[in-house]
C-alpha cells in the first residue's frame, strides 16, 4: 500500500475540485481549494518525498504548459490524465511522464472502443499505459463514468472485465466518483471488491479525510491497493497533514 499524490489542474491552477460538479451543465463548479502555488511546487515536493505514481489530471483545456511544467519538474515521478488519445500520448512520455492515463478516449459513446484502446497501447507500449475506471454505483453495480464523468458508460467493473483489460496496462486508477472530493469516507464495498479483483498495481481515489479511513482501506484493501488523498490534506486546504501521511506509509515499507 502506497500514498500516489495529485495535482489536480483546472483552468491553468491547482486546484481541488468536487469532481461530479463539472458534469453539472449550468451549475456552479464548486471549488475546495485553489492553490497560491503553481504545478512545479508540488511536482518538487513530491519529488523530494521520494513519492512515485502521483498523477497530473488535465480538467479541461487551458492546462497543458502547467500539466508540462511538473513533468519537467519530475520527470519519471508522474502519471498524466485527461485529454489524452494515441496522437498526443507519446508527447507527454517525451516530456517526463512515467505513464498515460485514459478514461475517455478508449470508452466513446458508452462503450468500450477497442480499437482506440489497440492503437493507443500500439503507440506507448502497455508499460506505459494507466487505464482510468473511475465509476459510479447503479443497482448494487458499478460502471465506469466517462467524459470528465458526465457519461455513464455500459461497461461494469467485475472480476472477468478488470482481468480483460490488465492484459493492456501497467496499472488502474480508480475513482469512487460518487464521494470523490467531498472527505465523506472511502467508498468502503468499492475498496473491498477491487482487492478480490485486481492483480496489477491500483490507485483507489476518493472521500479518504483522516487516518481513521486510511487504517480502514488498509484494512479493507488487505494492503493490495494504493491511495490518492486531495483535498483533505492540508497542502490542498484540508486538515489532514501532508508530512504525516508520507511518514505514516513509509513506515510501512
Amino acid at each position: 500500500m502506497k500514498f500516489r499524490p495529485c495535482i489536480d489542474l483546472h483552468n491553468g491552477k491547482v486546484k481541488q475540485i468536487v469532481g461530479e460538479t463539472l458534469s453539472m451543465e449550468g451549475k456552479e463548479i464548486i471549488e475546495n481549494f485553489v492553490s497560491s502555488y503553481d504545478s512545479t511546487y508540488y511536482a518538487a515536493m513530491f519529488k523530494r518525498d521520494h513519492l512515485l505514481g502521483g498523477h497530473v489530471i488535465m480538467l479541461g483545456d487551458g492546462n497543458k504548459d502547467e500539466a508540462v511544467n511538473a513533468l519537467r519538474e519530475y520527470p519519471g515521478g508522474l502519471q498524466i490524465g485527461g485529454g489524452i488519445h494515441a496522437e498526443n500520448a507519446s508527447y507527454y512520455l517525451e516530456q517526463g511522464a512515467s505513464h498515460v492515463v485514459v478514461t475517455s478516449y478508449i470508452f466513446r459513446d458508452g462503450q468500450l472502443n477497442m480499437d482506440n484502446l489497440k492503437q493507443i497501447v500500439a503507440e506507448v507500449g502497455k508499460n506505459n499505459l494507466v487505464i482510468d475506471l473511475s465509476c459510479k454505483e447503479k443497482d448494487g453495480k458499478w460502471f465506469v463514468a466517462t467524459n470528465q464523468w458526465k457519461q455513464l458508460s455500459n461497461f461494469e467493473l467485475n472480476k472477468e472485465n478488470i482481468r480483460f483489460l490488465e492484459q493492456y496496462c501497467d496499472e488502474f486508477l480508480i475513482h469512487a466518483v460518487d464521494v470523490e472530493g467531498k472527505q465523506s469516507g472511502i467508498q468502503q464495498s468499492l475498496v473491498s471488491t477491487l482487492a478480490d479483483w485486481v492483480v496489477i498495481p491500483t490507485t483507489y481515489a476518493g472521500g479518504a479525510r483522516s487516518f481513521a479511513d486510511i487504517e480502514l482501506f488498509k484494512e479493507l484493501s488487505g494492503g493490495k491497493l494504493d491511495i490518492t488523498i486531495g483535498s483533505a490534506l492540508d497542502i490542498f486546504g484540508g486538515k489532514l497533514s501532508y508530512d504525516e501521511v508520507v511518514n505514516y506509509m513509509n513506515e510501512l515499507t
